[in-house]
């Protein structure tokens, strides 16, 4: 399984930081899903993060393990709306299945380029977590 994505759902929910102009936006998420090896997250086209990443594709993710360790993840996303990623995400016991359909053009899913995950806790070096091992 694709590293991040595995980490990032041991975390359960995380928060994915944008910018608008130049202020910083941060909310909670907890859609993460692997497919074709990627990692992929998701959102509707009619909330202010689709407007951000459409602007600045540029995300840091972040989130605390149990324990007093985090993740912290920068990447750049790329639109991937194909109906099979969908339907993929919303399959996934993470995905807002409540909330979205596969192709009914609100839906949008992002592939995770780019990736730099670290794992940080207050004791030691940062751990570099590569998608694959």
């Amino acid at each position: 399984m694709n590293r991040i994505v595995e980490e990032l759902k041991k975390i359960k929910v995380f928060y994915i930081a944008t910018v608008e102009g130049d202020q910083p936006r941060v909310r909670p998420f907890s859609s993460v899903v692997e497919f074709e090896g990627n990692a992929y997250i998701c959102c509707g086209n009619h909330k202010e993060i689709y407007k951000q990443l459409s602007k600045n594709p540029k995300i840091e993710l972040c989130g605390m393990y149990d324990g007093g360790t985090w993740l912290r993840v920068t990447a750049i996303v790329k639109e991937d709306n194909r109906t099979e990623v969908q339907q993929a995400i919303l399959d996934d016991p993470t995905g807002p299945k409540q909330l979205y359909k596969a192709g009914d053009g609100r839906f949008v899913t992002y592939r995770l380029t780019e990736i730099k995950a670290l794992k940080y806790n207050f004791y030691a070096a940062p751990e570099e977590i590569k998608e694959y091992d």
